[in-house]
């Protein structure tokens, strides 16, 4: 009998846990993040888990090495994260135009329910095709118009399984979008990296069109995707920012008119050695009265000090940084055999992550 009372109160303590956590949404003056109910300022200080040492996407493994994932998602809520970026692939989603993977869901439903339990939120980036081995044949013949299609099945299988739950920060429906330029293109991913090719292009031939109406008439397609099954979670795209990039221009997808049914700015910086000041210049073009985050970042041209820098001085108007975690704590880089300074560099930023963490998630000062 006591037994089963323990097994009662655990379950009830773990409902209790999962209902504790609230949703995030955009304060009613649509500047920041808050905690639905309560109101409280919520500062997003994450995590992007993208791969892991071996290189191996979240989905290739996530399966058959659950384990993993719980062990890394514990190690994550260790460093003082708040959130977990993950990036799920086209193709191990959808099998057909008008077939999803029903394993890849019900994987990703296990995903939430651990989110859940450990407190973290999930960045949800989607259509990604960072291993070209999992992008299917028929998908690279679609015409633009046919993966506009495809990619918004995509986004209503996986807002029908992400809509329930508190865990969900926000769908972003593409990392680093790109659209063609004047010239047409052949090829719907942009330069490989490392073994991935991280950026997508959207068209490859702007036919007459401009580069704001191509962008915005997707954004609205793959938005009303998720609305169909979800009107409550946040939407956002994960940018490249050309204006830091190129030293000048505007914002295409924080535009007016392409970011009007986008929640929040989400753009990708990688600050440059002893040029702190320019990139808080430049992430102040996408300060466009929405919530700000840094969706990527790491000191990868930069020291982890100037990193810091950059982040604490864009604390007066960002609402979040989102750095890396790749499957190993920085004891475990430290302790690797054959380190290298790689290595080395990674378990240092990660203990400085770790180190500020309360800082950066608590409220700046009026």
């Amino acid at each position: 009998m006591r037994f089963w009372f323990v097994v009662f109160a655990f379950c009830g303590m773990a409902s209790v846990s999962v209902q504790a956590m609230p949703t995030v949404r955009v304060s009613d003056d649509g500047e920041h993040f808050v905690l639905e109910g309560s109101g409280e300022r919520f500062v997003v200080w994450g995590v992007n888990y993208d791969h892991n040492t071996a290189g191996e996407l979240l989905d290739e493994y996530w399966i058959e090495r659950w384990d993993e994932v719980v062990e890394d998602f514990s190690e994550i809520k260790q460093l003082g994260a708040n959130c977990v970026r993950i990036h799920l692939q086209v193709g191990k989603f959808i099998e057909a135009p008008d077939r999803v993977n029903q394993a890849a869901l019900d994987q990703l439903a296990e995903l939430l329910k651990l989110a859940e339990r450990e407190g973290l939120y999930l960045d949800i980036t989607g259509l990604a095709c960072y291993h070209k081995s999992n992008v299917p044949r028929w998908y690279d013949q679609q015409s633009e118009e046919a993966r506009w299609k495809t990619q918004a099945f995509f986004w209503e299988a996986v807002a029908s399984v992400c809509r329930d739950s508190p865990a969900v920060f926000c769908y972003d429906l593409m990392n680093e979008p790109i659209l063609a330029g004047k010239k047409p293109e052949s090829d719907w991913l942009g330069g490989e990296l490392g073994g991935k090719f991280f950026v997508q292009r959207l068209t490859l031939d702007l036919a007459g069109r401009s580069r704001s109406d191509v962008a915005k008439a997707w954004v609205d397609q793959m938005v009303n995707a998720i609305r169909k099954h979800d009107d409550r979670h946040l939407i956002t795209v994960g940018v490249i920012p050309w204006v830091f990039a190129f030293g000048g221009g505007k914002p295409l997808f924080y535009s007016p008119e392409v970011s009007e049914r986008l929640d929040f700015a989400s753009v990708h910086f990688y600050p440059e050695k002893e040029q702190v000041g320019k990139a808080i210049t430049a992430l102040k073009a996408y300060d466009i009265g929405k919530p700000l985050v840094v969706e990527e970042m790491f000191p990868m041209k930069c020291s982890a000090p100037e990193l810091i820098e950059f982040v604490r001085t864009s604390k007066s108007f960002a609402d979040g940084w989102i750095s890396f975690y790749w499957g190993s704590t920085a004891k475990q880089l430290r302790e690797k055999e054959g380190a290298t300074i790689a290595h080395a560099i990674t378990a240092s930023w990660l203990e400085q992550f770790e180190s500020v963490a309360e800082e950066m998630k608590s409220i700046p000062e009026a």
